[in-house]
């Protein structure tokens, strides 16, 4: 099927659904339906979680994904935008987390295959939201190191929402409305932790959301630096979505075009929503603006967020009729790395400018600051080094009195809620592989290893280099 969906891809321009949280705000459901028979007794709350109506209300569901394959969708997304232990837990429905995307991904392949027809395939897509904390983003204004979720802990519920969209049937993933990179990043490693333990290997797609008019994710990263930071998830698709309608994405839309060596994709809002939460661009008004990408050959997948239907589906069909795909560009030679901006290094860079002076074992001041716990001032060095000219800065942490992960994590944390630091890459610089892992799971950009060597053996070095790759990661080889 993945063989299927590329080639489909390279023929014609894709049409995904529209927003399912929308069609089921309209049929004004209350609490008892929410509940259904299962979860009559439950003591919290459960209206407003919309992919519990997958284990209570399973026809609602199948209705949703039959209206959109009506409307002439190519690819149905499952209902499980908060299917992850995460986001269930609000709810007190954790537990339920794998069943909820088993049967999310279940219903929507029924559906898909009673539309599918020799000369139109449909595909299902199995959604992995951002969830509902961020782990690049302090919620703790007065303790900017401060993390509600980790690494870790992400990439253990995203597992569990992979495996159970996988076992239901999916024909790709997709990692949409990524607010934090490192939420997303976690995402990756999962999909590809399950990949290579044996579970079936899909496409992916990936979809980010500019939040304003800086043109930046929520956790400050470009579009360019977004990029290169999933770039080595080597998805079928990256894209954009939520957030902001059709016409405030075109040049979010024109740079993802002109960046990603991949096909590339948009699903906006109906507009921004009004005073009363509501959507107001009609379908008409989003498919002027849908066509002009797809006739400027800017996206190779257009389709609906918040505030759009069936009705917003069918007019992006009419305007995608005939239209000729989105040729994607050549990978680019050179190392791409990022941090909230992107940085190129290319045959023709002359010179790049490593920051050594947050490095424990080459600046003494570093050092004693450290050692002191004076991070505020240590993060005044990583400015200073940055203002001076620093094309990337050199993180160690490697000092026998220190604890070498714990303090790599705590610099880093830091470090990310400093826009003036966080804008370049970083190369985290460690002799100790825990320390290394360690800031691999802080950094939500393109960092580099420094380093990783054959000294303790092929195996040893093979494993690593797997791991570098898997979280994204540049390495320098020793």
């Amino acid at each position: 099927m993945s063989n299927l969906l590329q080639s489909t891809l390279q023929e014609r321009v894709l049409l995904l659904d529209g927003a399912t949280g929308t069609m089921q705000q309209r049929l004004n459901l209350v609490e008892s339906d929410f509940r259904g028979k299962e979860f009559k007794d439950h003591p919290i709350d459960l209206q407003g979680n919309g992919d519990v109506l997958t284990l209570t209300q399973p026809t609602i569901v199948r209705e949703i994904h039959n209206a959109y394959l009506q409307a002439g969708a190519d690819i149905i997304e499952t209902n499980t935008f908060t299917a992850n232990r995460i986001s269930q837990g609000d709810y007190g429905l954790e537990e339920k987390t794998r069943e909820i995307n088993v049967q999310a991904a279940t219903i929507a392949r029924h559906a898909a295959d009673e539309y599918t027809t020799s000369t139109k395939p449909r595909f299902v897509a199995g959604v992995l939201g951002p969830t509902t904390r961020a782990a690049s983003i302090s919620p703790d204004v007065e303790n900017p190191a401060s993390r509600s979720v980790r690494f870790p802990e992400l990439v253990e519920n995203y597992a569990e929402s992979v495996s159970g969209l996988l076992e239901g049937g999916v024909d790709l993933l997709m990692i949409e409305t990524i607010f934090d990179t490192l939420n997303a990043k976690a995402a990756i490693f999962a999909i590809r932790q399950a990949f290579s333990s044996g579970y079936r290997c899909v496409p992916i797609i990936i979809s980010g959301t500019i939040t304003d008019a800086s043109g930046r994710t929520l956790s400050g990263q470009t579009c360019e630096a977004f990029w290169y930071s999933v770039a080595h998830a080597e998805p079928l698709v990256v894209g954009l979505n939520c957030a902001l309608g059709a016409e405030a994405l075109r040049p979010h839309v024109e740079t993802m075009a002109s960046t990603a060596w991949t096909y590339t994709s948009v699903h906006p809002n109906a507009g921004l929503p009004n005073e009363f939460g509501e959507y107001d661009e009609s379908p008409d008004q989003m498919a002027r603006t849908i066509k002009d990408f797809v006739d400027r050959r800017l996206v190779n997948l257009v389709g609906g967020c918040c505030g759009t239907t069936p009705e917003h589906i069918e007019a992006f069909a009419d305007c995608l009729a005939g239209a000729d795909p989105r040729t994607p560009r050549a990978r680019p030679s050179g190392l791409r790395l990022s941090g909230l901006e992107a940085v190129n290094i290319t045959d023709d860079s002359l010179f790049v400018n490593v920051g050594e002076r947050t490095n424990v074992t080459g600046s003494a001041r570093f050092r004693k600051l450290i050692k002191s716990s004076a991070f505020g001032d240590a993060l005044e060095v990583a400015i200073q080094q940055v203002t001076n000219g620093a094309q990337l800065i050199d993180v160690n942490m490697d000092e026998g009195m220190l604890d070498g992960a714990a303090t790599m994590q705590h610099f880093l944390d830091l470090v990310m809620t400093e826009p003036d630091i966080a804008r370049v890459p970083i190369m985290i610089d460690s002799s100790d592989w825990e320390v290394i892992e360690t800031g691999l799971r802080s950094v939500q950009g393109k960092s580099i290893v420094n380093s990783i060597s054959l000294k303790d053996g092929e195996d040893l070095f093979l494993e690593r280099a797997r791991k570098c790759r898997d979280y994204g990661a540049a390495v320098i080889v020793m």
